[in-house]
This record gives structure tokens, sequence and C-alpha cells, in this order.
């Protein structure tokens, strides 16, 4: 990471990274919420900046609390439920073409 002073740098991976308090402005929420979402494992940062699918999985966050009106942990919990289904779908239909093919 180059530029702490930039809201958005592409990391020596070759990652787009965004600072948390450009995050935050994106998602209309604060700083601390996004800090919140650390502590809690939510997302995982680079040094005070997120990866794009971490701010992407922050925007869909927010979303289940503006929608369903759910708590940041249930949020969090939905998300990833949804997210579990989304890889055993992929799985499935994997094995499907597999048994298909031969």
């Amino acid at each position: 990471m180059s530029n702490y002073l930039s809201p958005v740098v592409v990391s020596q991976q070759g990652d787009t990274l965004i600072s948390f308090e450009r995050v935050a402005t994106m998602t209309q929420t604060s700083v601390t919420t996004i800090q919140s979402f650390v502590s809690l494992g939510v997302i995982e940062p680079e040094g005070s900046m997120l990866k794009l699918e971490d701010t992407l999985r922050v925007i869909k966050i927010m979303r289940l609390r503006r929608d369903l009106g759910l708590n940041l942990i249930g949020a969090a919990m939905v998300l990833e439920l949804a997210e579990e289904n989304c890889r055993l779908r992929s799985q499935l239909n994997s094995l499907r073409q597999t048994e298909v093919s031969r």
C-alpha cells in the first residue's frame, strides 16, 4: 500500500483498497461501524483500508440492516448463509455436470 492520503489505492498484490472513511461515506455509515465489522471478524482490513470484496460485503450487510431491520450480527449471519448456499449450489452444479459427461 503506497498512499494512505488517497481514498482508493492498489496494493502490491494488485487488490483495490478503499479507505475506511471512503467506505463509510459510500455506505452512509461511520468509521466506527466499519471498525465494529472488523472487530467482529465480518471483514478483514489491510491496515486502515478494505479490499473491494470487503467493501461490497459492507454494502450488502448495510442493505440487509436497512431493508430487513436486522442487527449487525444477524445481517452478517444472513450474508454468510447466502454465500455458503451459493458455494454449495456451485459444487452441486459441478457434480451434476460431471455425472452427465460420464
